[in-house]
């Protein structure tokens, strides 16, 4: 969350009924580490009380009649131009109508008339009123001038009715946010492959051989390879979690499908981060049909499963500028993945025992110790899977810069 720490956000909010949405991203960006400014239009206050978004966001709230007070020598400049980046979330038709013309006849139109930072705007109205030719002319202005219009989405609308209009949820805003703040980050122009999840290997339709990997880990990787602006494929076995926003997702199932999704993803990629728990085993046969518990206890014959980052490292001349493993250990941590780092020509692997407390698997929290091939050796910690997500992606960045 490092990348929203103490970042400055000016958060719109005018009169949709998708207004109450917006505390939810208000406190999500709070909690990320933001200062966000709350500017209401008059509309707006009618339907969310602007003390909603004191309370979130533990900042004063702007309403219109402050444009006309004392408080700040002249406000809409300092937080049009006081910040990194502006959303106006919900945006109504007649707030895009102002924008696309330059009209300023509120605190939020002339602040964002003021902004000289990124400017997002997420429509939220009626399905007739988006889809209205006025409209339509707005947006492509807003779009031409390098705003970024994100959504509406299409559902169940305030008026009872189906289509498209629906201001997008927050989770989607939040993540476009990042993309936005991240998008000049020192891995910019860089493609990173991300790995994550536990395969699952068939032994009939019903059963599966399979690990205990979450893919938290996984995805943490993926979302702070985002935030320093790469373009990220993530590759995810199955798993409960969802992508982060921005993530090209890649779903598969077993080591094979695995193997066969990372070569194509590595073709162009400049980072492999190997972060999945892939079935070192799968059963020599799969059983068409369920096997039933009246024929007995079956016999279970396993074989190999193809080395994902063995196939990538013996690639002639496409394989990625640099690759990171993972060494998910019980005993002889630091022995099998210095083993592990040598095998597979790796430049990064992160060695992580699952018997330590709180680390592994099914927790938010890991301790890993990170081992580079030049010989550099460093213990993490015990923090969150997000942090070491940051710590590794750091290394990673130090690594590029060096080649």
């Amino acid at each position: 969350m490092k990348l929203l720490t103490n970042k400055h956000i000016v958060l719109g909010i005018t009169g949709s009924i998708a207004a109450y949405k917006s505390t939810t991203l208000a406190s999500m960006l709070t909690k990320a580490g933001a200062k966000v400014d709350v500017v209401m239009t008059a509309s707006a206050a009618k339907l969310v009380a602007p003390l909603t978004f004191q309370s979130v966001t533990g900042r004063r709230v702007y309403v219109d009649d402050d444009l006309w007070q004392g408080g700040s020598h002249v406000l809409h400049i300092d937080l049009g131009q006081k910040n990194d980046a502006f959303l106006i979330a919900p945006a109504t038709a007649n707030t895009i109508a102002k924008l696309a013309h330059g009209l300023a006849d509120n605190l939020l139109a002339v602040t964002a008339l003021a902004s000289r930072t990124p400017l997002l705007v997420a429509p939220a109205m009626d399905g007739g009123m988006y889809a209205n030719p006025a409209t339509q002319a707005n947006l492509r202005i807003l779009a031409e001038r390098g705003m970024t219009i994100i959504g509406p989405a299409a559902g169940h609308l305030a008026s009872g009715l189906s289509g498209k209009g629906r201001m997008v949820e927050p989770e989607e805003l939040f993540g476009r946010l990042r993309m936005v703040l991240g998008a000049d980050g020192p891995l910019s122009g860089r493609k990173v492959v991300v790995t994550a999840g536990g395969t699952r290997e068939p032994i009939d339709p019903v059963r599966v051989i399979t690990n205990r990997s979450s893919g938290k880990q996984g995805y943490a990787l993926a979302q702070a390879a985002l935030d320093l602006g790469a373009a990220v494929t993530l590759i995810s076995a199955p798993t409960c979690l969802t992508a982060p926003f921005g993530a090209a997702l890649l779903n598969v199932t077993t080591a094979d499908e695995m193997l066969t999704a990372v070569m194509g993803a590595v073709e162009d990629a400049d980072v492999l981060i190997m972060a999945a728990a892939v079935a070192d085993f799968k059963p020599a046969e799969q059983a068409d049909e369920k096997i039933k518990k009246a024929g007995g206890v079956p016999t279970l014959t396993l074989e190999p499963t193809l080395d994902v980052l063995g196939a990538v490292a013996a690639l002639p001349q496409s394989r990625p500028r640099l690759m990171v493993g993972f060494a998910a250990e019980s005993q002889n941590l630091l022995e099998n993945a210095q083993s592990k780092l040598s095998a597979k020509q790796l430049d990064l692997i992160v060695a992580n025992d699952i018997s330590a407390p709180q680390a592994g698997f099914d927790v938010d929290t890991n301790r890993v110790t990170l081992l580079r091939a030049d010989g550099e050796k460093r213990d993490l910690p015990l923090m969150s899977k997000a942090e070491v997500a940051e710590r590794v992606l750091g290394v990673v960045v130090d690594l590029l810069e060096d080649l």
